[in-house]
């Protein structure tokens, strides 16, 4: 069988290795579909702190499966999964406690630990999950950075009629937005420059899209959800003027959640949040229960994901992917790789 490999920064191979046999509590997969994300443009540029080389990437994935191990429980050839990319230790004290997604040796698959960009890969059963039987493949692969998206809403509290303020429109900006207004948000606001991605966000019907450098912010964010404010804003741009304006545009008692990652560390008003007791938490990644929910939300068509999928190449076009990325940039938003 073939597999992708990054053997450096920018240098792909397309290698031919022995076909994997899965252990008896593993699933044996035929890839079909890998996204490709921005963490995956870090490692391609040799930017992300945590990844040596050679890699495997692949972490946003969809595939069939074609043998089981004699203990694996619920799936059965012919089934549709998607892959859930976190290898946890299962002992250390955030595991112990039911926080496994934060495991203080969390690897993950494509970045500490090889990926799925391969045309058979082994799992565990616990790092897969059965789709529904009508659900694409391109869909299913879009499972990772939806679950990514409802375990931001879980960090945002009760959001349950609340004004939300989403800044950035990028395919988790978007995914975000979309999430929090199938959970039941009053009124959901997103910022964003490119105007292709304004009008992704219409596409997908988003309603309250705003230009920050054609309209002034705060007097669209006082049209939108009055003169108190957003109560909850999900920072998804990873810029920080656009975290610094968070603290200052949230409403008094307000919740900001960091979904972004961010490369630089960015200088924030303490002053200002604790003197209007604002909360600021992070989230990462997602729990089983989170791509579950995931599953339920694009199986009844809550979001959409089909209009995100930009660009999409063939296996052996990989480095086409990454190329496509930088050349159309903010008109790239989802670049799929099709086995």
């Amino acid at each position: 069988m073939q597999e992708m490999v990054m053997t450096a920064p920018g240098r792909l191979e397309l290698r031919d290795v022995p076909e994997p046999i899965p252990l008896d509590h593993e699933i044996l997969v035929r890839t079909k579909r890998i996204g490709i994300c921005g963490s995956d443009i870090h490692v391609f540029h040799g930017t992300h702190p945590f990844t040596s080389y050679p890699v495997v990437q692949g972490h946003e994935v969809s595939g069939e499966v074609i043998e089981t191990g004699k203990d694996v429980q619920w799936a059965k050839r012919g089934d549709r999964i998607t892959l859930i990319p976190q290898v946890v230790c299962g002992l250390c004290p955030p595991c112990r406690r039911g926080d496994y997604h934060i495991c203080n040796d969390l690897a993950v698959m494509g970045f500490q630990t090889d990926g799925a960009a391969r045309e058979l890969i082994t799992l565990s059963q616990d790092n897969a999950l059965v789709l529904p039987a009508g659900m694409d493949l391109d869909a299913g692969a879009m499972i990772e950075p939806l679950a990514v998206a409802v375990h931001a809403l879980g960090q945002g509290g009760d959001i349950s009629g609340a004004r939300v303020l989403v800044t950035g429109a990028g395919p988790i900006g978007n995914l975000v937005a979309q999430v929090v207004s199938a959970g039941g948000a009053g009124t959901v606001a997103i910022t964003e420059k490119s105007p292709f991605r304004i009008e992704l966000a219409e596409r997908v019907g988003l309603q309250h899209i705003f230009n920050p450098q054609q309209v002034p912010l705060r007097e669209a964010l006082q049209e939108c959800f009055g003169p108190e404010g957003p109560d909850v804003i999900f920072e998804c741009s990873g810029s920080p003027a656009a975290i610094r304006d968070s603290v200052d545009l949230v409403r008094k008692g307000g919740r900001i959640v960091v979904v972004a990652v961010f490369e630089e560390k960015v200088p924030m008003d303490l002053a200002l949040i604790q003197d209007r007791e604002i909360t600021v938490c992070g989230t990462l990644m997602y729990q089983r229960t989170d791509y579950e929910e995931a599953v339920r939300l694009a199986d009844r068509e809550a979001v959409r994901l089909r209009e995100l999928i930009t660009h999409s190449f063939p296996f052996a076009e990989y480095p086409g992917a990454y190329r496509a990325i930088e050349e159309y940039g903010d008109q790239c938003m989802k670049v799929m790789i099709k086995l």
